[in-house]
């Protein structure tokens, strides 16, 4: 059964018009992509597996049908490294030694300098690390995380592939071992295939596949250049609404390239209840916000075509504020990262931990937490710094235009 849905995608994928730009054909190739990358035929996509090495299969086909050239390592598409896998890391087991692959594709226009697009294709195979699942092993397909991104570097690749926004070369880089911790990136960035120094920017995609009704799309690296916030603040597609951050530093890809002093930037939809769960299916996937996210990053790139090399800005990393207060406890919500409004709105809610035994729900805006006020993620962290486990504390929050108070005891 699975040999024969894999063949039945193959066959969509090799009918498809693969440069058609009217939006019924984008769509299509999209779901076609997802689908197929977070089948159960992958199983998981764990880093150093079959399942992955057909990810990248699939992968490198797309990039040929393109017309992309290989820029991996010695010419071919892939850029292999060893890595020793462990799905406890602070075991002393000495772990399983495996090899990982990045991928590479080049759109050579004769130019200075090259734009970076990412994202990886990793994810977490049966969930034997970093799920959140209870129900046991089972397959985490991964359709927000990371199929969605690497669709969107697909459908932009196939885009400045028929000669768009000719200023720069573009390099698509599909990373590997993004999950057990910026592994694939980090071997990039230190062994480049091209020069870095010609690098012009870093665009990395991330879970990009569940834009809100309100389509909130965080923008995080924005102070990494000065050339960012006045680009994007010229852009209106979609009715994206841009949500921003500073920090070149977070958990993905683009960290890599940041900490080799180029400019990035990490677009992301946000989390919600399926991350890193068997949930997160293709059947749950945004394609029109794809589309639209794609679109935004295209009008991004054609802003800066003819600027030439933005300059690079050191950021001053949230981790590294005094902002990033340490805590003892949790209320077991899932924040919504992508919300702008004031205070910290629930995305999530954990069965049994403090916020469900209150009644809190997914939706609920957090104002308060004792005597801390509440007006962003880093004041719901700075809230929560303040108590220990047991300890009990009166929460403010909205739902909807009503302002409810409820004592939380922390568990």
């Amino acid at each position: 059964m699975k040999q024969s849905f894999f063949f039945l995608l193959i066959g969509l994928l090799t009918s498809q018009t693969f440069f058609a730009q009217n939006q019924k054909d984008q769509l299509q190739q999209l779901r076609v992509d997802v689908v197929y990358l977070a089948s159960d035929y992958l199983e998981g996509r764990e880093a150093g597996t079959a399942g992955e090495r057909l990810a990248a299969d699939y992968i490198v086909k797309r990039f040929q049908e393109m017309g992309l050239q290989p820029a991996g390592s010695n010419g071919s598409w892939f850029q292999s490294f060893d890595f020793t896998f462990k799905p406890n890391p602070r075991s002393e087991e000495a772990g399983e030694s495996r090899t990982g692959k990045n991928i590479a594709g080049f759109i050579d226009n004769g130019a200075a300098h090259t734009v970076v697009i990412g994202a990886h294709y990793d994810h977490l195979g049966m969930g034997a690390f970093s799920s959140r699942s209870t129900a046991g092993s089972a397959i985490h397909n991964g359709a927000d995380d990371n199929a969605s991104g690497v669709a969107a570097m697909l459908r932009l690749a196939a885009y400045f592939a028929e000669g768009a926004a000719k200023s720069n070369n573009y390099l698509f880089l599909a990373f590997s071992a993004e999950e057990l911790g910026l592994y694939g990136s980090k071997h990039f960035a230190e062994n480049p295939t091209v020069e870095l120094g010609k690098v012009n920017y870093m665009l990395n995609l991330d879970m990009v596949g569940r834009l809100n009704q309100e389509k909130s799309l965080a923008i995080n690296g924005v102070g990494t250049s000065s050339a960012w916030k006045a680009a994007l603040e010229t852009i209106e597609v979609g009715g994206i609404q841009a949500v921003m951050s500073e920090s070149g530093v977070g958990p993905s890809d683009h960290t890599s390239f940041y900490l080799q002093d180029i400019p990035v930037l990490h677009f992301f939809t946000g989390q919600h209840e399926e991350y890193h769960k068997p949930e997160d299916d293709a059947h749950l996937i945004n394609f029109n916000g794809i589309l639209d996210i794609t679109n935004y990053i295209i009008a991004l790139v054609d802003n800066l075509d003819t600027d030439g090399k933005i300059a690079f800005v050191k950021t001053q990393d949230e981790q590294e504020t005094p902002r990033r207060a340490s805590y003892k406890v949790t209320l077991g919500v899932m924040p919504d990262y992508v919300y702008s409004g004031k205070g910290m709105r629930i995305d999530g809610v954990m069965a049994g931990r403090a916020a469900d035994n209150a009644g809190m729900l997914k939706g609920d805006v957090i104002l308060k937490i004792g005597d801390t006020d509440v007006a962003d993620i880093y004041g719901y962290m700075d809230g929560l710094s303040k108590f220990n486990q047991g300890d009990k504390v009166v929460v403010v929050f909205k739902r909807g235009e009503e302002t409810i108070e409820k004592e939380v005891t922390f568990n």
